[in-house]
């Protein structure tokens, strides 16, 4: 009787791998691959090896591949795989009652769905995951970021607040006054951003490629994303409608992470670095942007004295380039955004990056320990 009752198990689990056994191998390769990530978050070493020897090298290969195609192949394949997934589930429903399968496919269509998200999961994780795990860009460029006082840091936004003010006047403005930098222009001289920057830092070593837009643009100003980087195809993708004032800076922050640079907040930081090394207009005066932009939000609580004064000498053409930018993104603060928000947090912390969305803010230490010299010969 027991021999029995096992035997009757075995067939039972047979019989339900048979029911899909391609999605299941899957399901459970991927839940493997996932595992092994999570128990190996803690070995620098390997994730050191991987992010150098596999996912580099992965990414150039990719990167190289993907630029040959004048669109962003990211973009396709999000968009396909979202229309997949609507028509699936559709099909899915309209079957189910239709020729009421029950449980058999509700269990095949659950399956589905878990075998796709698991194996998009576990190809993040091993082509993006193990960065945050190894060596970052402060680490393999021997930068320190140590700590700062009010006073030089006042002194690095004074001098960034006075290189935008210069470079003002150096970028097209529309009849507003607004700035209105050729985004395709900026586009196309991206392949060439980052070749000062990666003589005097080898790490950010990468083939001269462009960033690519977004046709969709305007859904991921909906989430509150001026670009990202794809792991999967390694594209540097750019929101091509926001204001422009930013757009170069962005550019830079998308390559940087194509680039190896996987924090949010150090990816801020060569993004500055580059464009001021690039010494284009549109690239300094947008990073000049930027980098006031963090460290003013990091002087206002610090030594809001200094920081009014800084603001104060802002010259008009710069204040109309932020409200300019305030009022663009203002329209889309709605649920949606929130949501987008939320999740992009809770994302964060999954890699423990525990200061979130705020750790966009910690580029500051880096620039004032860089700039600084420059800052106070100013």
């Amino acid at each position: 009787m027991h021999m029995e009752k096992k035997t009757a198990e075995k067939r039972g689990l047979s019989a339900i791998f048979r029911l899909c056994p391609v999605r299941h191998v899957l399901v459970l390769l991927s839940a493997l691959l996932i595992g092994l990530h999570l128990l190996t978050r803690g070995d620098h070493a390997l994730n050191v090896w991987l992010s150098e020897h596999f996912v580099r090298r992965v990414h150039r290969a990719l990167s190289l591949a993907t630029a040959k195609l004048p669109f962003s192949v990211a973009e396709l394949l999000i968009g396909l795989a979202g229309i997949g997934l609507i028509v699936y589930i559709i099909i899915s429903i309209i079957q189910l009652i239709r020729r009421r399968e029950g449980l058999r496919k509700v269990y095949i269509i659950f399956v589905t769905l878990a075998a796709f998200g698991l194996a998009v999961y576990a190809g993040f994780c091993l082509l993006w995951g193990v960065y945050y795990y190894g060596d970052d860009f402060s680490a393999r460029s021997g930068l320190e970021a140590e700590e700062i006082s009010a006073r030089e840091l006042a002194a690095v936004t004074r001098y960034f607040a006075e290189l935008a003010n210069e470079y003002a006047g150096q970028v097209p403005r529309d009849a507003n006054g607004v700035c209105a930098t050729d985004r395709d222009r900026v586009l196309a001289l991206s392949t060439e951003l980052y070749d000062k920057t990666q003589t005097a830092f080898p790490c950010l070593e990468g083939p001269p490629l462009p960033a690519k837009g977004v046709h969709f643009s305007r859904l991921l100003s909906y989430t509150d994303f001026t670009g990202f980087f794809f792991p999967f195809t390694a594209e540097a993708n750019v929101n091509t409608d926001f204001p422009p004032c930013l757009f170069a800076a962005t550019v830079a922050h998308e390559l940087a992470h194509q680039r190896g640079v996987a924090k949010e907040q150090e990816a801020n930081f060569v993004a500055v670095l580059a464009c001021l090394n690039y010494g284009d207009p549109d690239f300094v005066y947008s990073a000049s942007l930027l980098a006031y932009t963090h460290l003013g939000n990091a002087l206002y609580t610090a030594d809001h004295s200094a920081w009014e004064e800084i603001y104060n000498s802002l010259s008009e053409p710069v204040r109309l380039d932020f409200a300019a930018n305030r009022a663009y993104w203002r329209q889309f603060d709605t649920p949606v955004q929130a949501v987008s928000n939320t999740v992009y947090e809770g994302f964060l912390h999954s890699y423990d990056q525990v200061l979130g969305l705020r750790s966009y803010g910690a580029c500051v230490d880096l620039l004032v320990n860089y700039y600084y010299e420059a800052a106070a010969e100013n």
